[in-house]
């Protein structure tokens, strides 16, 4: 008996140690590709470059220089009304369809499991596929947007959708609001289905339809997948960069007019584009602020947005 309990007890302390050291692996892989990454970028910004060669420490020098020197201040605030423009266009655009789209699939319409699959399918695709895609099909010559119009008699609106300044960078929003919809409508259409059925009925009994019903009972009770969607799609319009890359190119073309805080970096740390032997040390000072920035302004509205659902 003696025997058997010690080694019952052995195995206890085994499966303990198996539990404690189960997180090490991820610790590891975490720390490599994002500790690490975060603490490097910090690092570079700390001194200047000659070309991939460590020359010396300037401080925040490259900070500075982001922030108060020609050309670099313009393209900073030129790349980040952009992406302020980016996230407003797709909570609007995106979430407000995937919302409208969620809820008409909630209402058990006929082919719905359909719907989920097809509005989800664009989300499959490589986002460098989606973008050269897409750029043939607004093609001012032979796309088939241009195309499109002209057979339907509304030449008037045909245009050089990606060569237009004006148009250039709504034109990358909306395609991106397309390639992003149907993860939206899975969010809202699992914060629909969450909501208790009793809860529905009985604002049902009370008069409550429509509007009132979306207003009252439908909204506040979703609000976890509002948030999640909104800070997902807050940190995905700041890092926007492949859609615009595989569209537009590292120079945010045309005369700068797509350029975001990410291609911006990209081109400026590898792109020569400064025209300065501290362009690494620039690109890492940059990177910093992005990460910085972003992360800030996650966490404000994440406890801003805890503190509400408190008070409903």
């Amino acid at each position: 008996m003696l025997v058997a309990n010690s080694k019952g007890m052995s195995m206890k302390k085994r499966k303990r140690w198996v539990i404690h050291l189960f997180p090490i692996p991820a610790l590891i892989i975490y720390g490599l590709f994002i500790v690490y990454p975060l603490l490097a970028a910090l690092a570079y910004s700390l001194f200047d470059w000659n070309g991939i060669v460590r020359g010396a420490f300037v401080g925040l020098n490259n900070f500075k220089k982001l922030f108060t020197m020609e050309p670099f201040r313009g393209m900073f605030w030129n790349a980040f009304q952009h992406n302020v423009f980016y996230f407003i266009l797709q909570m609007i655009v995106q979430n407000g369809i995937a919302f409208l789209l969620a809820f008409i699939i909630y209402k058990k319409i006929r082919g719905a499991e359909f719907f989920k699959i097809a509005f989800f399918l664009p989300r499959l695709l490589s986002v460098i596929i989606v973008g050269f895609l897409w750029k043939l099909i607004l093609n001012p010559n032979y796309g088939a947007l241009n195309v499109l119009l002209g057979h339907f008699g509304l030449e008037s609106l045909q245009k050089a959708w990606l060569g237009d300044p004006k148009t250039a960078l709504l034109a990358i929003i909306l395609v991106n609001c397309w390639f992003g919809l149907g993860f939206g409508v899975l969010i809202f259409l699992a914060g629909l289905q969450s909501i208790p059925t009793e809860l529905t009925e009985a604002a049902t009994l009370d008069g409550a339809k429509g509007w009132t019903m979306i207003r009252k009972i439908i909204l506040p009770l979703m609000l976890p997948s509002m948030i999640i969607m909104t800070v997902l799609t807050f940190i995905q319009s700041f890092e926007a960069f492949e859609l615009v890359y595989a569209m537009q190119g590292s120079m945010g073309e045309p005369y700068f007019s797509t350029d975001t805080l990410a291609v911006y970096f990209y081109r400026l740390a590898f792109g020569g584009s400064s025209g300065e032997s501290s362009a690494i040390g620039l690109g890492s000072a940059l990177a910093v602020v992005l990460f910085l920035f972003i992360s800030f302004f996650t966490v404000v509205f994440l406890k801003l947005m805890q503190r509400k659902e408190v008070d409903m």
